[in-house]
């Protein structure tokens, strides 16, 4: 009998075609709207006391795959078919804004919360979009915008972020897509560095990138592999159901820490 496989196994396997996996593992059929699956990803959105939107987007992308690479998704845990089956369908998460009692009550549900610097986020363990619970679907997935502001430089030792400067994006936009960068990171990593990664709590840098850093940067995604290997580069493209246009790299990730 096959061992099951991690749950990121799938990530990889669309995204790294080098790897020479078998055809079929790296593309993702077509399911009917009410079969989709998706990461309800929660932001806590105080009206009297909204967060800084680096932090609450670097909370989000280290929520995202604590999911994943929590101890409950480990083959035989509780939550490992349901992630699984995420990550074997297309890895859309939904964002929604919740304050006051509403955030409280998605702290009973399964997944995790990460704070940054005040900011809060909890990724939810994923499920058919048609079976959302009452506490998620009641909340709002508008209104989640935060202005830009002015973040120190990022420590050197953390995975960085950086996001397309051509493209504008709402907070809970930019939230899922960071999370896609760091669960395709999470999915190529090695295990020696993905335990140096975990160390220090999943933590990430989050950027919006000069235009010239930008043209740089993707100009070396144009050989994936090469990019990876080289330089530790991943890009997200957007699927464009919402905001984008399909196929726009709105996320460079660069893995770059060090001792």
């Amino acid at each position: 009998m096959t061992a099951p496989e991690p749950v990121l196994a799938p990530v990889a396997a669309r995204y790294a075609w080098w790897l020479g996996l078998p055809a079929e593992r790296t593309s993702v059929r077509d399911v009917p709207p009410e079969q989709v699956w998706a990461m309800p990803v929660v932001l806590r959105l105080e009206k009297s006391a909204p967060p800084a939107r680096t932090p609450l987007l670097e909370a989000a992308a280290s929520a995202a795959v604590a999911v994943c690479l929590h101890d409950n998704s480990l083959p035989g845990g509780p939550w490992y078919d349901a992630v699984h089956t995420w990550t074997s369908g297309h890895i859309r998460k939904v964002a929604r804004r919740a304050r006051g009692v509403h955030w409280e009550a998605v702290q009973s549900l399964p997944g995790v919360t990460v704070e940054v610097e005040g900011a809060q986020v909890r990724a939810l363990v994923p499920c058919r979009v048609a079976d959302l619970p009452r506490e998620v679907s009641r909340l709002q997935i508008s209104g989640s915008d935060l202005p830009a502001d002015q973040p120190q430089a990022a420590a050197a030792d953390l995975p960085l972020l950086l996001l397309n400067p051509g493209v504008t994006m709402s907070a809970g936009k930019a939230a899922a897509q960071v999370g896609h960068a760091t669960m395709l990171l999470a999915a190529l990593l090695d295990p020696a560095d993905l335990a140096v990664w975990a160390s220090r709590n999943l933590r990430c840098a989050v950027r919006v990138a000069s235009p010239a850093q930008w043209v740089r940067v993707t100009a070396t995604l144009a050989d994936p592999h090469g990019a990876w290997e080289e330089q530790g580069l991943v890009a997200v493209r957007d699927a464009g159901f919402t905001e984008v246009e399909p196929g726009t790299v709105t996320v460079v990730a660069r893995w770059k820490p060090t001792a």
